[in-house]
């Protein structure tokens, strides 16, 4: 055989085993990082209880040991059946060769192989924040996120998260840090950021919107809502306002905002600069211990 058809059998007898389908129907994928653990995407979760299908078609029953949804990601805990994890790589660099794996709706094992075709990709986790990882070639269909991406030596290299355009798939980077995070996962430990409890639209919907009833253009975030038992809404915030600064940072994305909330020490509060029409002023947000970093 040639020498990709040699690494994909490889792969795929060595490790096949690894990897597990999440949901009822193969909602999506995952793999497993230690004795009965398995590692997914977060938003591959519905509730605490998760079916898991693993290799031969044999379900069982897995429950949520730690999950960081901003994070996009959760350690669940579940009869791996002896299965091998594969070790921990690095994340790889542009060009290497990379194989994604994954269950099929009948839970055969998918493998392919691709390359990867851009780094330092960001893209969203399921609450807007931005999550770091790389983009690669490995064809894959509906259902494979949350399954692993490996290299040549059956290492991790990567965590399938979502696809983009045709042929293009999004994976979270391996490495220390994402083995730290999964290690307190599976402690039980899900990491809590700080929210202020609020939807917003981007600067330009904002700038828009404003012109359109007779203001003046500001940059920042458009409030759309907000939870009435959140630290928004007893600082006073209310829909409509456009929020144009967080502590000493010009909010021109959300991001910024995300980054001056995470920049905030425990039992800190954060002072927001707002516009409600033409009128700016200055809001303090305090937030409960439960609502900490």
């Amino acid at each position: 055989m040639e020498p990709e058809q040699t690494t994909t059998a490889t792969i795929a007898a060595d490790l096949g085993d690894s990897v597990v389908g999440v949901g009822r129907g193969v909602r999506g994928a995952g793999v497993v990082v230690g004795d009965g653990l398995v590692l997914t995407n977060a938003h591959n979760l519905r509730g605490e209880e998760m079916t898991v299908t693993c290799a031969g078609v044999s379900t069982a029953v897995a429950t949520v040991a730690g999950v960081d949804l901003d994070g996009d990601l959760a350690v669940l805990r579940v009869d791996t059946r002896g299965a091998r994890a594969p070790e921990w790589g690095e994340a790889p660099g542009l060009g290497a060769e990379v194989w994604a794996l994954a269950r099929t709706p009948d839970a055969a094992l998918r493998v392919t192989s691709g390359h990867v075709s851009s780094t330092g990709r960001r893209f969203r986790g399921p609450r807007g924040r931005v999550v770091d990882g790389f983009e690669h070639t490995s064809p894959l269909a509906r259902g494979s996120s949350g399954g692993p991406v490996l290299d040549a030596a059956g290492r991790l290299v990567g965590l399938n998260t979502h696809r983009v355009g045709d042929g293009f798939y999004l994976a979270i980077a391996a490495g220390a840090d994402l083995r730290r995070r999964v290690d307190s996962l599976a402690a039980g430990s899900s990491p809590s950021r700080r929210s202020l409890g609020i939807a917003v639209a981007p600067p330009h919907v904002a700038r828009n919107l404003r012109r359109s009833v007779g203001l003046s253009e500001r940059d920042g975030l458009l409030v759309r809502d907000v939870d009435p038992d959140g630290p928004a809404a007893r600082g006073g915030i209310e829909e409509g306002d456009l929020i144009v600064r967080a502590g000493e940072r010009d909010l021109s994305s959300v991001d910024d905002l995300h980054a001056a909330l995470d920049a905030a020490g425990p039992g800190d509060d954060l002072d927001l600069g707002v516009v409600r029409g033409e009128s700016e002023r200055d809001v303090r947000v305090t937030f409960t211990a439960d609502e900490g970093t």
